[in-house]
């Protein structure tokens, strides 16, 4: 696309004088005069790379462009798979931040004058720091839930007559299940539409109408990255379906273990460059997303959304199970409550084992189901409701006994 070439060379022009890491890492770079030129010379960005660059440039690593004093934003990646990463921003790449969240909110038919609702403590992750900051600059009345139990946020939500809720698939079911404790159906609350993100859930059927079900609402899938920034959202006309903005981003996808471009319909990784973060760039960053391209007339279109990662995969005894397929097979249980796996690689086979809050007769048909899908014996342990831990965040279910 002209625009995308064009938005990658003054990338380039902007942040090559001035940003250590790049310099390092590219050199010098020509003016491109194709998008496949772009691809064929720079090499990928990975994040071993970053975090060696924090390691050896403390504590926020050389990605930076602009002198240290202009960076007004400060925020930190999950952790979920390592060391956390800190990322700083200036004021023009806070707005080009909010400007994204903006067209995802719009996407999911979300209007001045509407009353979102964020039922989580604000911590140093930039996902809900930018969707609450873009809503309220869009004429969106957002309302704060963080400090609260789960109950009081039911309380809240209902006195000021959200009709957006913003949260994990996780935290949305858990809602449903503490209204349901306390007699509050959620379902009647007057919510209208759902943004899920921080996890997997949205785009995988089973979850997304259990979701819908309980609250009687429209669930809008949506992803992102603190180093990246916000990339997604549901399609309108397909759910099934996840959009990302090329006006903000230049998307590959390629073979993992190749790094060579997948056809549409091939399930491949995510590679993302950000188009106008200059303050801290990334140019054709390996994000770790198993997707399935698909074409569209308007957009980089995925189908299913994210479907993996490619550092989530395990193989039990020759099978690849990756946790979107547990969670999908689990989640057709409504009587299921929270769950977790753990993953046993002491001896030379590893071993996959499950505990749900649920009776012995669900933990069963649970056992039974996952054999005939995935055509392997796992074991499935019933706990009562209330013992395994709950979420508001990122889920984190999986253990993995070495």
């Amino acid at each position: 696309m002209p625009h995308q070439l064009s938005k990658l060379n003054d990338l380039v022009r902007a942040i090559l004088p001035a940003n250590a890491f790049y310099q390092r890492k590219l050199g010098s770079l020509p003016e491109f005069t194709r998008l496949a030129e772009f691809s064929a010379t720079v090499p990928f960005t990975t994040k071993e790379e970053l975090a060696a660059d924090h390691e050896a440039h403390p504590p926020y690593g050389s990605t930076h462009t602009f002198p240290l004093e202009t960076y007004h934003r400060f925020h930190q990646t999950s952790g979920t798979r390592g060391k956390p990463l800190i990322w700083l921003d200036d004021p023009a790449n806070w707005t080009w931040i909010l400007d994204n969240w903006e067209w995802v909110w719009r996407g999911a038919g979300v209007m001045p004058g509407d009353t979102a609702f964020f039922p989580f403590s604000f911590g140093p992750f930039l996902g809900f720091w930018a969707g609450f900051e873009a809503a309220t600059r869009m004429g969106v009345r957002a309302v704060p839930g963080g400090g609260l139990s789960s109950e009081d946020r039911l309380h809240l939500l209902r006195r000021s007559r959200s009709s957006i809720l913003c949260c994990t698939p996780t935290y949305a079911l858990r809602l449903a299940e503490v209204g349901e404790k306390i007699g509050l159906k959620v379902g009647s609350l007057g919510i209208a539409k759902i943004i899920v993100c921080g996890e997997p859930g949205g785009s995988i059927p089973e979850i997304r109408r259990r979701i819908e079900s309980a609250w009687s609402a429209r669930v809008y899938d949506h992803h992102g990255m603190t180093e990246i920034g916000p990339v997604s959202v549901s399609s309108e006309s397909d759910p099934d379906l996840l959009l990302l903005r090329h006006e903000s981003y230049f998307c590959e996808v390629i073979d993992p273990a190749t790094g060579s471009p997948v056809a549409h319909g091939e399930t491949g990784e995510l590679v993302l460059t950000t188009l106008g973060r200059h303050g801290s760039p990334l140019l054709r960053y390996r994000t770790g997303d198993l997707v399935r391209p698909v074409p569209h007339c308007d957009h980089f279109a995925l189908q299913g959304g994210v479907l993996s990662r490619t550092d989530d995969m395990v193989v039990i005894r020759g099978i690849n199970i990756h946790p979107s397929s547990i969670d999908a097979i689990v989640r057709a249980f409504p009587e299921i409550g929270e769950y977790q796996v753990e993953i046993d690689q002491r001896t030379a086979l590893a071993e996959l084992r499950l505990t749900v809050e649920a009776s012995e007769d669900t933990a069963t048909a649970l056992a039974q189901k996952l054999r005939s899908t995935l055509s392997l014996r796992i074991p499935v342990t019933a706990t009562d409701p209330g013992t395994l831990p709950t979420f508001e965040v990122k889920a984190k279910r999986w253990n993995i006994l070495r």
